[in-house]
Order: structure tokens, then C-alpha cells, then sequence
């Protein structure tokens, strides 16, 4: 059992570390547009225009749906690895 949780938290971790990734890319100007940021928007995207469609930019610039997108990734983790808990044992 122990093997699936640490396999969960392990991927949600990477993918954790693949979001900080693609928005620290938005800092660089003309980065998205090398082969990583191509690569790295491939698997940020699909996620990120979830929380993009409800939360707007403040102000026209600032955009804080990656915040919640990562906080709301981790309970998604735990709630997986909870179930799984709960299920198992």
C-alpha cells in the first residue's frame, strides 16, 4: 500500500514541479516557444484553462489560476491517497 501512495505523491510532485515550470517560462520572453515550453504547455494547458475559465486576470496582467491550480492539485492527491486508505486497509 505503501508503494501506491508514494507512487501518487511522487507524480503529483513532478507534475507540481512541470506547472512552476511552464509559468516560470510566462517570465522569459519568446520561451514558450522553444521545444520545452512547446513540450511543457502540451501537458500544462488542458489543466490550466480549467481554473482559467473561472479565475480572470486581476488587474489584466496578473494571473493567479496556477496558484489555485496547484493548491487545488494537492488536494486532489491527498483525496486519491485518502480513498485509497480507506479502500485498501
Amino acid at each position: 500500500m505503501y508503494y501506491i501512495e508514494d507512487y501518487i505523491r511522487t507524480l503529483i510532485q513532478i507534475y507540481q514541479y512541470v506547472l512552476i515550470a511552464y509559468v516560470l517560462l510566462s517570465w522569459l520572453p519568446s520561451a514558450r516557444e522553444s521545444f520545452i515550453g512547446e513540450m511543457l504547455g502540451k501537458l500544462c494547458e488542458p489543466y490550466l484553462s480549467v481554473f482559467r475559465r473561472f479565475i480572470p486576470p486581476i488587474g489584466g496582467m496578473i494571473d493567479i489560476s496556477p496558484i489555485i491550480a496547484l493548491i487545488a492539485l494537492r488536494f486532489v492527491g491527498e483525496g486519491i491517497v485518502a480513498v485509497l486508505r480507506f479502500f485498501i486497509r
